[in-house]
């Protein structure tokens, strides 16, 4: 029998709130996190709106000269390494720090990084290049920042598969621990994109809503007036646990992970197959994985990115699954409020799953004002809504033709 492997601790950056019960707050009170970008001058693109992380001290957890040599994604990535292991109440003196491994995706890495090094080699010439730019720009150097942090000698390395990203790094944690290969990984996902150079590319690709003038009501999933998605940034960093080792510390269980799911669309760079056929084939595989049935799953957790194609196409997965039932599963999606983490978006939405489950409480999916008759779902649309979840489906699809489905159930001691 396979080793069963629950998660122990949940550590937050995003855009709602750097704790759990600010992230919390905000998201089942449908608090949107977009607003215009105050980062930088952001008036000559089309999109000038973005869910940023607010009230981001990196200095209570990194001292001042590590953390200058560090991107902002890196310094997001170990921030909410640092807090989950704290929720998780490890003792660090007594784990064999051995058997702690560390798996962080991240679409795109240190993006910031590489604008602000390659401005350096057009003004001023190579040679004036930091010597820290590669570490601080590859997207391995979160995990492994984090495993030097405290000292963890397991599984270590990044999982890259676009805005599937971190749910691929949870994916691959899951099945470590449940072969033995570690009995702790640290996994999750970060990303720090809100830059003008992530901003034009997306914004030249015509994936990002403009509607400028009203920030909070730009990111609109399954909507009939969505344009795009609106970039967010942050991370989600979980402690993945082996049941037995938790449970012998006396660790709080969130959830179990008792399923993964993946798939490729093999269609194209950016558009998802228009069935969904992709994003069916690893929800059932998920489900296949978990042992349990389409007539199992309690509520679904979208990927919901508010772009034409991809609302319509996991609207079509979701109906291939499970049929007329499709229409009786509460779906909402957390990127209506937080934006699209990119490599982020997956772990964050996976933790909202979490507390979900936890706290019998789904969020609403906010600004669907008029639905599109191709996305018919229930997508909890008035307000939060009381469910007791015992099994949940959680969704990630990226560019390139990247699925993940991640299957969680309410935790039960059965041993």
């Amino acid at each position: 029998m396979s080793r069963r492997v629950v998660v122990t601790g949940i550590g937050l950056v995003t855009p709602l709130g750097n704790s759990i019960g600010e992230f919390w707050k905000n998201l089942i009170s449908g608090n949107s996190g977009v607003a215009l970008i105050d980062r930088f001058d952001a008036t000559g693109l089309p999109t000038r709106i973005a869910a940023q992380v607010k009230d981001f001290d990196p200095n209570a957890y990194i001292n001042k000269k590590a953390a200058r040599r560090m991107d902002l994604s890196q310094q997001y990535a170990i921030v909410a390494a640092c807090k989950t292991v704290e929720d998780s109440g490890l003792d660090l003196e007594s784990i064999d720090r051995e058997r702690v491994g560390v798996i962080i995706g991240s679409g795109i890495g240190g993006l910031k990084t590489f604008e602000d090094q390659v401005s350096i080699i057009i003004k001023q010439g190579p040679l004036k290049v930091s010597p820290f730019f590669i570490p601080m720009m590859i997207a391995d150097m979160a995990a492994g920042l984090v495993s030097i942090q405290f000292g963890f000698k397991g599984p270590n390395y990044a999982t890259v598969s676009a805005c599937a990203s971190s749910s691929n790094a949870v994916a691959d944690s899951f099945a470590l621990i449940q072969r033995g290969a570690a009995d702790i990984i640290v996994c999750g996902g970060t990303e720090a994109s809100i830059t003008l150079t992530g901003m034009a590319g997306f914004c030249m690709a015509r994936a990002m809503s403009t509607r400028n003038d009203e920030p909070e009501k730009a990111s609109r999933p399954f909507d009939k007036q969505r344009d795009g998605f609106v970039m967010g940034e942050g991370a989600a960093i979980f402690i993945l646990e082996e049941l037995s080792h938790a449970l012998a510390r006396g660790a709080e269980i969130y959830a179990e992970i008792i399923g993964m799911g993946l798939s490729a669309d093999a269609y194209h760079v950016t558009a998802p197959v228009p069935d969904g056929n992709g994003a069916a084939r690893s929800m059932k595989a998920a489900l296949d994985d978990a042992g349990i049935s389409p007539d199992d799953i309690d509520y679904i957790n979208s990927h919901g990115t508010a772009t034409d194609l991809g609302d319509i196409a996991e609207t079509a997965a979701v109906k291939t699954i499970f049929g007329e039932r499709a229409y009786k599963i509460p779906v909402n999606s957390t990127k209506s409020i937080i934006g699209h983490l990119l490599g982020a978006a997956g772990s964050v939405e996976l933790a909202a799953t979490v507390l979900q489950m936890q706290k019998k409480k789904i969020h609403p999916t906010i600004n669907l004002d008029f639905p599109d008759p191709k996305c018919d779902l229930d997508y909890v649309t008035d307000g939060a809504r009381d469910l007791d979840i015992n099994f949940a489906l959680t969704n990630s699809f990226g560019f390139g033709g990247h699925n993940i489905s991640l299957v969680l159930k309410k935790y039960q001691n059965t041993e």
